[in-house]
């Protein structure tokens, strides 16, 4: 059969690949464009298969809210380089998996992925996201999403570029005051919203090292006690929401904002691309030596 250019274009809007790939593809299965696209999936899924062991810590946050604004979702959504991160096809893609959280209740990432991407079609996420490896040539993931709702409150969220993102429920307050509050958050990462959230685990650990401190400064025992205590409670006010300073505002903390605004955080989550993701660090001088050793 005769592969005409109105084939090949159209192989090409219904699987995004590129013409080489697509005219290939009908030759091997002789015109036949479904046979293409089946052939075009599995080849993908193998080439998936093999880009799965490498890191991707680069990508991009999206948050998405429902009309009434009552929904938010938080999605990251990962690849391999900065470059690629800003690739139209990898923004729609992240921004399409963004609503499908929104609109689904997928408790895990791998419920997720078996999810159709788009409303009506049989694409699932994780058939589109290796549609998108064998086009683009990296991997890909979905690493994690979270939803939030409220009722009554008020929803408010902040992306720093595209590698941070911040949702935070409000009670009180305004839009404004809940952007504000989101954007402190960006930049400050606090560990909770207040002290008596922070595990106990963790206060134990840096009284035992603070008090440590104290002794081998020579400090005199009957004061060791204060100067710990005097050490936690700076500790609480530099790791929650409440006790920082106010990044636009220094001199009151986000308890005294939210306070005089008759405000109060419920809860927040923020998100930075690739943390916790252990980066392999290349030495392309080596890479260089061993491909010239053959």
């Amino acid at each position: 059969m005769a592969i005409t250019a109105s084939l090949v274009k159209e192989l090409r809007e219904r699987t995004g690949s590129g013409m080489m790939e697509c005219k290939k593809a009908l030759v091997e299965t002789d015109g036949d464009i479904e046979a293409a696209i089946e052939m075009m999936r599995k080849s993908g899924q193998a080439k998936a298969a093999k880009k799965a062991g490498r890191t991707a810590a680069e990508g991009i946050i999206v948050i998405k809210f429902s009309e009434d604004g009552s929904r938010a979702a938080m999605v990251e959504v990962n690849c391999e380089t900065d470059f690629v991160a800003k690739d139209e096809n990898f923004t729609s893609f992240a921004d399409a998996v963004a609503e499908r959280v929104l609109a689904s209740d997928a408790g895990t990432v791998e419920e997720l992925l078996e999810q159709p991407l788009h409303d009506g079609e049989e694409t699932t996420v994780n058939t589109a996201r290796e549609a998108l490896i064998a086009k683009i040539g990296e991997n890909m993931n979905v690493r994690r999403f979270q939803r939030f709702q409220t009722d009554g409150g008020l929803l408010a969220s902040y992306r720093h570029g595209v590698r941070i993102g911040v949702v935070v429920e409000l009670e009180g307050g305004d839009e404004s005051l809940g952007k504000d509050i989101a954007m402190h958050i960006a930049a400050s990462n606090p560990m909770c919203v207040s002290a008596d959230q922070v595990p106990e685990e963790t206060l134990n650990k840096e009284r035992e090292i603070f008090r440590a401190q104290a002794l081998e400064s020579g400090k005199p025992e009957n004061i060791v006690d204060k100067i710990v205590d005097g050490r936690v409670r700076k500790y609480l006010s530099e790791i929650t929401l409440l006790g920082q300073a106010f990044v636009k505002d220094p001199d009151q903390t986000v308890e005294k904002l939210l306070s005089a605004a008759g405000a109060t955080v419920k809860d927040f989550r923020r998100f930075e691309v690739g943390e916790g993701i252990e980066k392999k660090q290349e030495n392309f001088a080596d890479e260089v030596m061993a491909q010239i050793k053959g």
